[in-house]
């Protein structure tokens, strides 16, 4: 099951992995440095809205899976 936690470890490797700091990656996602390091230790309170900025900035996606199995979502546009 996804997590604050399982989010926080992904954004942190992923932001390592592309070479970018804690404010590089919050001024391109538009959100604070504050929010970023907050983020990554899987603050359970987090707005949706700028996890999904950040996400989009790292060139993740997230995807829904319905009880059915159908996926719902996915951030490419």
């Amino acid at each position: 099951m996804l997590s604050m936690t399982i989010i926080g470890d992904t954004v942190r490797e992923e932001r390592k992995e592309l070479g970018l700091r804690q404010d590089e990656l919050a001024a391109a996602a538009g959100v604070g440095t504050r929010f970023i390091v907050d983020l990554e230790r899987g603050k359970q309170t987090a707005e949706i809205g700028k996890v999904m900025k950040v996400l989009e900035a790292l060139g993740c996606e997230l995807e829904i899976r319905l009880p059915s199995g159908a996926s719902v979502g996915g951030m490419q546009r």
